[in-house]
């Protein structure tokens, strides 16, 4: 099996790098030209983003749901996830997860149990994780940033579970976009609040005390241990933006203008 071509061995992991890693990797000037050279890797990503908004155009109003990989089915937060989930599908939502085992997994059951849809946006890794039983619109990116920008289009909030590097860094990329205000009336709901308390602790007393944030920016996100809370403060966004979007409407069609 050849290395280069990325494909998954028996064990599950890919032989060869994934196309995110042949994206960043640094070309050296000996080696020969790369068979897949960058402006011609521009029209594959392309594809990528073809595919997800033609995919997901038709969805209500998602939200995504962020956490560990890692959570077992035993785990308290992922009956609080599947539970959150199926509120949110209740509620008229669509759900969206990384579409992989743990709180993905259980995100996207709830969904199924609150019949609603069940979105998936796996990714290719370095490791097997394969789309988990409960997605019902499924969608494999090789390129993260691709991905993410799918979470954020398709989504008037984010629900973050526990989890590691890869929900951090969906977690603060959010909180980039809402303090930057690329993304206006977007709520991120921090669940867990034992879990997440000593993030905040550290945010108010070491960065905010050295001035390295604002005051303001703290007032972000929202910490709750209650999966109906959760709902209410996507419930609450998706009802601005409604509000202001009927509103952009009469302007165009010459209502509502003074």
């Amino acid at each position: 099996m050849d290395d280069a071509t990325g494909t998954k061995g028996a064990s599950g992991r890919l032989s060869g790098p994934t196309e995110d890693e042949r994206l960043f990797s640094l070309p050296l000037p000996s080696a020969r030209p790369s068979p897949t050279p960058d402006t011609w890797r521009v029209l594959r990503i392309l594809g990528e983003f073809v595919e997800g908004f033609d995919t997901l155009a038709d969805l209500p109003p998602g939200v995504t749901i962020f956490g560990s990989a890692r959570t077992s089915p035993e785990d308290p937060f992922y009956a609080a996830a599947t539970e959150t989930a199926r509120l949110l599908a209740r509620a008229g939502f669509a759900v969206i997860t990384g579409g992989g085992p743990g709180i993905m997994e259980a995100a996207n059951r709830g969904a199924r149990a609150g019949e609603g849809a069940s979105i998936g946006l796996n990714i290719e890794l370095p490791f097997e994780q394969g789309t988990n039983p409960f997605v019902d619109t499924a969608i494999n990116f090789r390129y993260f940033f691709v991905r993410k920008t799918m979470f954020v289009k398709y989504s008037v909030g984010f629900i973050v579970f526990p989890g590691g590097y890869g929900t951090l860094d969906e977690m603060f990329e959010a909180l980039t976009l809402i303090q930057t205000g690329k993304i206006k009336h977007f709520p991120l709901v921090l669940f867990g609040r034992t879990y997440w308390s000593g993030l905040q602790a550290w945010l108010r007393e070491t960065v905010l005390r050295e001035k390295k944030m604002d005051p303001k920016d703290l007032e972000i996100f929202t910490l709750t241990d209650d999966p109906a809370e959760a709902v209410a403060a996507v419930t609450r966004a998706r009802e601005s933006l409604m509000a202001i979007a009927e509103k952009t409407a009469q302007a165009r069609n010459g209502h509502g203008l003074w």
